[in-house]
């Protein structure tokens, strides 16, 4: 039985795919996990609905994802290339396409044809699975069914589908061999101490130049030539090695090393693995304080023009519109408060916003009025009965025939 890292990346990659196809599927508080919803300018992220105007958690949470990427890769090498990439996944998944193309002057154009239709099915699958974490997968397929998908979805769906047949069908490993910029950079992330594959020079006259190595190899690099960017550590020529030379009974010739194998002792811990990996953890400690801090309530406060303040029965009246916001799973009952003036009255005091809704309320704010004329300064305020949370936020009450103790602005 063959041993090894391939069955490894096989469970990996079995995962990734089921994550990827199943996700758009799971629904929290009655919506997807995860999904972008276009209409509404809202992202869906595991419970919370981060709105349009909150777009800055997730400028910081890219931020963040860029430098533990950069991180990641100055440690261990292009471990997402070989282990996590989706084209790399994908291309693993429709394997049988090129063992199929090799073997087509055997069995005929019928088994190429087969194959392509194979690798098209699955291009259909993932491209519509990718429109999933847009439109809701229920919605999708209940409308696909029922005759009503909208045209810009089937247009996204079609040209989707078309690029990834093309680049499944035909481009595959020649992406990362020339074009993925990725592997353009690698040589700006990796240091002499990153994690990589690499075959024992040391070990050179070990070589039986079976060529095993460079046969399985998908790029069609020859490791035993030193690093090159078109390596997606992918390990096969690892497991092909290692196979061969367990028969003789001596180890692999090509393994991971840190760094070229051959070199002195390395230290994990350098200067830019220190300061990018401080940067990695100061912008993950302020991703986490800004989700912390942030408030599923909005609250803003406009006059209302159409209510100048006015005297009933020796109380001063000024009318306010809420403009409120429930960015939360669930209904909010919001008591309604005016503080900063005496024995202040709101009415309504109470209102309730539906989850995920934005609300327009008109509020009255009654107080005494004792002087002539004058503004005080207040602040309206909004309290969650459900969490105790309150916003608020500052406004000007006017005395139209009566002012406050202490003057104008006070």
């Amino acid at each position: 039985m063959t041993k090894g890292i391939q069955p490894w990346r096989r469970l990996v990659e079995v995962f990734e795919g089921a994550v990827i196809l199943g996700l758009p599927f799971l629904r929290i508080n009655g919506q997807s996990a995860l999904r972008f919803d276009v209409p509404s300018l809202r992202l869906y992220f595991f419970g919370a609905a981060i709105w349009m105007d909150e777009f800055f958690i997730v400028l910081v949470a890219i931020i963040f994802l860029v430098l533990l990427f950069v991180f990641v890769t100055l440690m261990v090498g292009r471990v997402w290339c070989g282990w996590v990439c989706p084209q790399t996944v994908l291309i693993d998944y429709t394997g049988f396409f090129d063992k199929v193309k090799k073997r087509e002057r055997e069995r005929g154009h019928l088994a190429g044809a087969a194959s392509y239709v194979a690798v098209l099915a699955v291009s259909i699958i993932v491209s519509a699975s990718l429109i999933w974490y847009f439109v809701s997968p229920y919605e999708f397929i209940g409308r696909l069914l029922g005759g009503t998908l909208e045209g810009t979805v089937w247009g996204f769906w079609a040209v989707l589908s078309g690029v990834l047949f093309l680049n499944y069908a035909f481009v595959r490993h020649k992406w990362c061999a020339t074009v993925c910029p990725y592997a353009k950079l690698q040589s700006v992330m990796f240091d002499h101490k990153t994690l990589v594959i690499a075959f024992d020079p040391s070990r050179k006259q070990e070589c039986m130049n079976c060529m095993a190595c460079v046969k399985t190899c998908p790029v069609g690099i020859d490791i035993r030539k030193g690093l090159e960017a078109a390596c997606i550590n992918c390990a096969k020529c690892i497991d092909e090695c290692t196979n061969i030379m367990r028969s003789r009974g001596k180890k692999g010739l090509i393994g991971y090393f840190w760094g070229l194998p051959g070199e002195t002792a390395k230290r994990m811990l350098r200067t830019n693995a220190l300061v990018t990996g401080s940067l990695t953890a100061v912008s993950l400690v302020f991703l986490v304080y800004m989700a912390a801090i942030r408030t599923t309530l909005g609250l803003d406060v406009l006059p209302d023009y159409n209510f100048p303040p006015r005297l009933v029965q020796h109380e001063a009246v000024n009318s306010f519109v809420l403009l409120l916001e429930n960015r939360g799973s669930e209904d909010e009952e919001l008591d309604i408060s005016a503080e900063g003036l005496n024995g202040a009255k709101v009415r309504p005091g109470r209102v309730l916003v539906k989850a995920g809704q934005e609300g327009r309320v008109q509020v009255y704010v009654i107080a005494g009025a004792k002087a002539m004329g004058g503004t005080k300064n207040m602040e309206m305020v909004i309290r969650s009965e459900r969490t105790g949370k309150k916003l608020e936020q500052k406004a000007k009450f006017i005395y139209p025939g009566g002012g406050p103790e202490g003057g104008e602005g006070s």
